[in-house]
């Protein structure tokens, strides 16, 4: 069966592109769809755009016309854990929408989505990846040692490490110090993108397991416009080798 992959970026998607083979692309709905074989294992890769929206159309997709048995995401995102550094991958234990929920005295309550306290309530918060799927990544990547960033992207003082955490998700890009720190603080977030929990929604629509796996590529504060444009190429390229020695745990 299929495995389907999703990036949002062009520097993301070109990791797994290039690597390929048999591949016949085509556009659906506005997003690119690549269909062949990565490593030996036949997958459909999408380059989806930015955003919830967008994300949650391509994994309908690969859940639905392609059929495929599970969904992973590889690409960057911005570090809320002060322990994370740039380079450092997140693979997401629990994805959350951080800007859903009620808004009431200038602040936005964060609540499970499509659901508020008075209408449709719910216990659930955010969505738990397959234990199962996380224990054998874990045991999987167990002593595997990511390439140290080059110099230009903050490397030689110690290598890249892999953290298993909370992956929030919205439709905004952070460059923000106090809101990092809050997401942190409120949320317990150890990374923040735009897709991740739109997939993960998916996923469990279709009662299928997925996979976020995020590199850092700035630390989302005043200057994380800068550091994201500096690093993205070279740090995609980490989450998508860390992809590539999981898929046969997919």
């Amino acid at each position: 069966m299929t495995i389907g992959l999703i990036c949002a970026l062009p520097q993301e998607h070109a990791h797994l592109q290039t690597a390929m083979t048999a591949a016949s692309t085509h556009d659906l709905a506005g997003a690119e769809f690549s269909v062949g074989e990565l490593d030996g294992h036949r997958v459909v890769l999408s380059r989806a755009g930015m955003g919830k929206v967008n994300a949650a159309l391509v994994a309908t997709l690969l859940a639905d016309r392609y059929a495929c048995r599970a969904i992973a995401f590889s690409g960057v995102a911005g570090g809320l854990d002060p322990e994370l550094r740039i380079g450092d991958v997140v693979i997401a234990d629990r994805t959350v929408h951080h800007d859903a929920g009620v808004i009431e005295e200038a602040g936005l309550q964060v609540y499970q989505a499509g659901h508020m306290p008075f209408i449709n309530p719910t216990t659930d918060f955010g969505y738990a990846a397959d234990p199962l799927l996380l224990t054998r990544v874990r045991a999987h990547l167990d002593g595997f040692a990511l390439t140290p960033l080059s110099r230009n992207a903050g490397g030689g003082d110690r290598p890249p490490r892999i953290a298993y955490g909370t992956v929030l998700t919205g439709d905004q890009y952070l460059h923000c110090a106090l809101t990092r720190d809050r997401l942190h603080a409120d949320l317990g977030g150890h990374a923040v993108e735009m897709e991740g929990a739109a997939v993960s929604q998916v996923c469990e629509s279709f009662g299928i397991p997925w996979l976020v796996i995020r590199a850092l590529s700035d630390l989302a504060g005043e200057q994380s416009r800068f550091d994201f444009s500096a690093f993205v190429d070279e740090v995609s390229a980490q989450s998508a080798t860390i992809l590539r020695h999981l898929l046969p745990m997919l």
